[in-house]
């Protein structure tokens, strides 16, 4: 028969790994389906998407849970405890700004999506893609904290790249656009694209503390 109690006090530090890895795989999952989304030709067909894009929120809440108990039922931990959760914790706050912009999307149908949506949906996906490159080398960090190192300033360039082109989309917005209320829409949607690229970079900035730490 088990102990439970002694059982609490057995390294476990494979599991946390392939825990991120899943999370960084519902990142990218989730900013495919923004693409889509951006593009969705039809109220019918945004709310699909949402649909989809809410399920992969739903299973990033699921692990965040996940590595939430197991940073309690794990003794040891194969770094601080407080970056392990920082980290899952910033990669759910991706998906929940992924998810806004997809109900925003379905909540206000807006006439015209700018072109500037796409940019930053592919910008998403971008820095998911960089992400998931990052998380999948932390259990061989102190092997390659140079390739990490190098995922996390793309994940800040991508962000510097996101913010230009926000900001042109805003610029165009106020100078072109007459009807106020799409001008509130479209600044709605779009700064939760941009906030989702800020998140991502913020993760880089957690994992790059790791490094310092750990490498």
């Amino acid at each position: 028969m088990k102990n439970n109690f002694f059982d609490r006090f057995v390294p476990k530090e494979n599991k946390f790994f392939p825990l991120l890895s899943q999370m960084a795989d519902v990142i990218l999952s989730a900013s495919e389906l923004i693409i889509a989304c951006v593009q969705a030709k039809n109220h019918a067909e945004a709310v699909e998407l949402y649909k989809k894009v809410k399920d992969q929120e739903r299973r990033g809440d699921k692990l965040q849970a996940k590595i939430f108990e197991e940073l309690n039922n794990t003794f040891i931990t194969p770094f601080d405890r407080e970056d392990i959760n920082a980290l899952s914790s910033r990669m759910d706050d991706v998906v929940d700004h992924i998810n806004s912009c997809a109900k925003r999307i379905m909540l206000y149908s807006p006439k015209v999506m700018p072109e500037s949506a796409r940019l930053l949906a592919q910008l998403v996906r971008e820095s998911g893609e960089c992400l998931t490159k990052a998380i999948d080398e932390l259990d061989v960090l102190k092997k390659t904290p140079a390739r990490v190192t190098e995922y996390c300033e793309k994940l800040h360039e991508i962000e510097s790249k996101a913010d230009d082109v926000y900001e042109h989309f805003l610029i165009d917005l106020f100078e072109n656009e007459k009807d106020a209320i799409e001008v509130i829409k479209l600044k709605d949607i779009l700064h939760e694209l941009e906030k989702a690229t800020d998140t991502q970079e913020a993760v880089g900035k957690i994992i790059k503390t790791i490094i310092i730490k750990y490498s």
